[in-house]
């Protein structure tokens, strides 16, 4: 980095022109912008560079949930970066997350690339400077800054941390107890004798539930359908053998990152070619930990297949232990209205709360919510093609990150910290300031598909917000693929010369 480099210094208010421009910008201290600030370190020595963050930390995700008992719902071998083997349990706490990445800031001297509390509040490209000019608000001073970089990495997610999605029904207002989304769980927060009804099933819910069984009076699970869980010990055989034979951590944590993702691939293979098989083993499993606490069949069987959505992995079965020892309930009901003491379901029956909990998904963030705009002119990202889910047509010198739905997010990030770098890298023998992905002649009729085809994949947020995103085509380099099987061979063999990139 060089050392004259002061964005602080360097940037008066909107419209300054800075002293000097950066080479990147990534956007987003989490798990993607902390593994894109690593990459650049490692494998483009010399890139100027920083990290802009509007928290006042690092950890994205794992910083604002702080719901009781959060915890990662994808194992550690994978979602961890491949470049620092896990020593831990698979599944880990949030807390243990952060310790994790951390370690990996100041193990690389990333510290001093981050800059919190610095929130973009417009980025504008000009194709006259070959540059975007972020407008940037401190949090901390109120001060106004102007960023200039050749090079955009948007690492800052897919959801909206500002607030979870919450549907509105009917008489909240009525309510004499509180009404808590996981996504601000209140510091204050006391569940101790309280009766808690919290809606939803998915992976928040999961850990909500078990999390506050025995802290309080009684926790129930409201779902209007099912989700599909699998269960397993919080440990890892392979791993644990591997340790006893005192080969180095690094042998052990690649050698269970491949054997964790082979499981996996073959489970999605058979999600599609075997869902009624795959099914009935899911559900087997379930009623073999609640036995008859609970109706297997209205309670824990969706009414989707396997893998359509995500399925929650449920650690040492800690959920179904909970309704097993009748510490918690689930119903399987919708809301016809809240009322001043719970809620009226639309069976009829009541549900009595002091507390509702709404862990009812959260929203989705386009490009962090920054309005764009190329050349003067507001950027349509939902009218752009996605180029290998990274980069854009019409949008020159970005990379989104996209993680996957049904692997680790940070499989993705690695791929893509090796792509930028390579890509950064050929610029440069190129001479080249530029790079824009565009459609070739052959591809102007191409059909184009939905970012993410809703019968492979479709949770509530996608629903709710898929017509923000980009859309797809039908043949390779167009094609979002949410396969890491194909990723890890299609995105190292890219294809940088062959006409789907433009240079200038």
């Amino acid at each position: 980095m060089n050392a004259r480099l002061d964005p602080h210094s360097a940037a008066a208010g909107a419209g300054a022109t800075p002293a000097e421009v950066l080479d990147v910008v990534v956007v987003g201290a989490g798990i993607s912008g902390v593994g894109a600030a690593y990459h650049l370190a490692t494998q483009s020595p010399g890139t100027r560079f920083l990290v802009l963050e509007s928290k006042d930390t690092f950890g994205g995700t794992w910083i604002t949930h702080r719901y009781p008992g959060i915890r990662s719902d994808s194992d550690l071998y994978t979602f961890g970066y491949r470049f620092k083997p896990w020593m831990g349990a698979p599944i880990a706490t949030a807390a243990e997350i952060l310790k994790y990445m951390g370690e990996v800031i100041d193990e690389n001297g990333l510290g001093e690339r981050i800059r919190y509390r610095h929130a973009i509040e417009r980025a504008s490209w000009s194709s006259t400077d070959r540059v975007w000019t972020l407008a940037v608000h401190r949090l901390d001073t109120g001060e106004r800054l102007t960023i200039a970089t050749r090079f955009l990495w948007m690492c800052q997610g897919y959801y909206r941390h500002q607030a979870g999605y919450t549907p509105q029904w009917p008489g909240m207002e009525t309510f004499g107890g509180r009404i808590v989304h996981p996504q601000a769980w209140p510091e204050d927060f006391d569940a101790s004798g309280k009766r808690v009804v919290v809606i939803g099933s998915g992976a928040t819910a999961a850990t909500l539930v078990p999390a506050l069984a025995g802290h309080c009076g009684h926790v129930t699970m409201l779902q209007r359908s099912p989700t599909w869980f699998v269960t397993g010990r919080n440990a890892n055989v392979l791993a644990d053998m591997l340790r006893e034979l005192d080969l180095p951590p690094e042998w052990i944590h690649e050698i269970v990152r491949r054997k964790i993702l082979f499981d996996q691939k073959a489970l999605q293979a058979r999600a599609f070619s075997d869902p009624d098989g795959l099914a009935a083993d899911l559900l087997a499993n379930v009623r073999a930990h609640v036995g008859d606490a609970v109706d297997v069949d209205r309670h824990f069987t969706p009414r989707y297949k396997p893998w359509r959505q995500r399925i929650a992995f449920i650690p040492d079965a800690d959920l179904f232990k909970a309704v097993r020892e009748g510490q918690a309930s689930v119903v399987t009901d919708e809301i016809e209205r809240f009322t001043p003491t719970g809620l009226l379901l639309k069976s009829g029956e009541s549900l009595e709360a002091d507390v509702i909990v709404t862990a009812t998904g959260f929203e989705l963030s386009v490009l962090g919510d920054i309005p764009f705009d190329i050349d003067g002119r507001p950027l349509d990202f939902a009218a752009t093609v996605g180029w290998r889910g990274a980069m854009f047509t019409g949008v020159p010198n970005l990379v989104w990150v996209f993680g996957y739905f049904r692997a680790s997010w940070t499989l993705r990030v690695d791929l893509l910290g090796d792509l930028v770098c390579r890509l950064l890298a050929h610029m440069r023998e190129r001479g080249a300031s530029v790079v824009t992905p565009a459609l070739r002649p052959t591809e102007a009729d191409m059909p184009l598909r939905p970012w993410v085809e809703p019968e492979n994949f479709s949770p509530g947020y996608l629903a709710r917000g898929g017509a923000l995103l980009p859309k797809q085509g039908d043949r390779a380099p167009w094609i979002h693929s949410q396969d890491y099987g194909f990723d890890k061979d299609d995105l190292p063999a890219a294809d940088l010369d062959d006409g789907s990139l433009v240079y200038e």
